[in-house]
């Protein structure tokens, strides 16, 4: 069983940025593909970025391409989520998703591709 442990959230204003952190506990990053989720106050928990394995394949929603980037470092067995010029929009809890992938370059998008889930870091962002 793999726990995922995220941090970095807070409250920050718009045009700020926060750097997320998903870690596991008590084993190695490197054979999991990743991905970031957000669910807002009542809507539905959504996709945000994913990355390969080796980190060479990234994927991100319309809404964040340009001011997200998500990178890992697997000898540190992290990934990071750098969110920049934040929006109120951007309110949520992110969560941080795991998987053992078919191939190495793979990312996924969809919830039901992931096996291991954190318990969320919130991130809050004013006007």
């Amino acid at each position: 069983q793999v726990q995922l442990v995220e941090s970095g959230g807070g409250l920050v204003q718009a045009e700020d940025s926060l750097r997320l952190s998903c870690a596991p506990s008590g084993r190695s990053f490197s054979i999991y593909a990743v991905g970031w989720f957000r669910q807002a106050p009542g809507k539905e928990r959504e996709f945000v970025a994913a990355i390969s394995r080796t980190g060479s394949n990234t994927d991100y929603t319309n809404s964040v391409k340009g001011r997200f980037t998500i990178s890992r470092d697997n000898a540190k067995s992290t990934v990071y989520l750098q969110m920049n010029s934040l929006k109120p929009e951007d309110t949520a809890v992110y969560y941080c998703a795991a998987v053992i992938p078919l191939y190495l370059s793979h990312t996924y998008l969809t919830e039901g591709q992931y096996t291991y889930w954190g318990q969320g870091t919130q991130v809050t962002v004013s006007s």
